[in-house]
């Protein structure tokens, strides 16, 4: 699916292209690939790049053409990892600014939203790159406050009855920190790839690179602090599931001794030899006595020792 934005104090969809027009295409398919390479020329790898969903952030030139591939924030509905990163490239020359992602987003949809609202003028296609990379510094910082709840819904459940759903979950989430640190890390790599490319021209805003780069700090700092905060939580989870797992042994271990005592009693006077106490008219009983006091003493030394 494709669409032709144009800016007017903020993006308006066209019915068609136009030269120096918007070209964003979610999820492309045949008419779409026909579209990009047939009428607009793109070149065919940048498209097979960008379809791989482990591409890394970086840029690519051939011709006239300009690749930049940059990793935006994703929700994922059916994976196990409840977030992920995908690649989004965006192909450019001195006439077309196309958009490529293989996945539908909210971030795209949100983006031209938010220059509707705010009237925003995009100058070029510079201006364009980086306001994208804002955005997805923006729907990190989103979903990073969805998955802080996460972990802290997952503490209280952990605090009630430590299962294995809940640890696997606080396990994907640490996952998800990861892809975020890592494509956070990529784009803000970019940032300096693209000024140094478009330095000494028109293009470049200061101030937007600036307030970019603020922005994929905080970010960046967010993911690592919420690393730091969800490996110490599984530690100490961990921890706590070993010493409960310490505890319930030696109370095992100390209803095993405090049974072996009458047990032993009961093999002594079970042999087939002379035990003084066959004439006796109450011996079973006094043997049955003594087996419970002697057990009794055990589980009051055991108590003390606090094994139970």
């Amino acid at each position: 699916m494709r669409t032709y934005l144009s800016c007017e104090a903020g993006f308006v969809e066209k019915p068609q292209w136009l030269p120096n027009c918007w070209v964003n295409v979610v999820c492309p398919d045949t008419d779409d690939f026909r579209f990009l390479t047939q009428e607009l020329n793109v070149p065919e790898s940048f498209l097979t790049d960008i379809a791989d969903t482990d591409e890394r952030p970086r840029t690519e030139t051939e011709g006239k053409w300009l690749l930049t591939i940059l990793r935006i924030p994703v929700q994922n509905n059916q994976n196990s990892i409840p977030f992920s990163t995908v690649p989004i490239g965006i192909i450019t020359n001195e006439e077309v600014v196309v958009s490529v992602c293989y996945h539908q987003t909210e971030l795209i949809p949100d983006f031209i939203g938010y220059t509707r609202r705010k009237g925003l003028v995009v100058r070029n296609k510079l201006d364009l790159i980086f306001r994208i990379i804002y955005s997805s510094a923006v729907w990190f910082l989103k979903y990073l406050k969805q998955i802080n709840n996460d972990v802290s819904a997952a503490e209280k459940e952990l605090e009630r009855s430590i299962r294995n759903e809940d640890l696997l979950r606080l396990m994907r989430l640490q996952k998800t920190l990861v892809y975020f640190n890592t494509s956070i890390r990529g784009n803000e790599i970019m940032i300096g790839k693209l000024t140094s490319i478009f330095q000494d021209t028109d293009f470049l805003d200061k101030d937007l690179v600036e307030d970019v780069i603020t922005e994929l700090r905080q970010a960046y700092n967010t993911v690592n602090i919420y690393s730091d905060i969800l490996t110490g939580t599984m530690d100490a989870f961990a921890s706590i599931i070993s010493n409960n797992v310490n505890t319930i042994m030696k109370r095992m271990t100390s209803i095993s001794i405090i049974l072996m005592v009458p047990t032993l009693i009961a093999s002594f006077y079970g042999m087939n030899v002379d035990v003084h106490l066959e004439t006796m008219p109450h011996a079973f009983a006094l043997i049955v006595v003594c087996s419970i006091i002697l057990s009794s003493l055990a589980f009051v030394i055991f108590k003390k020792i606090r094994w139970f």
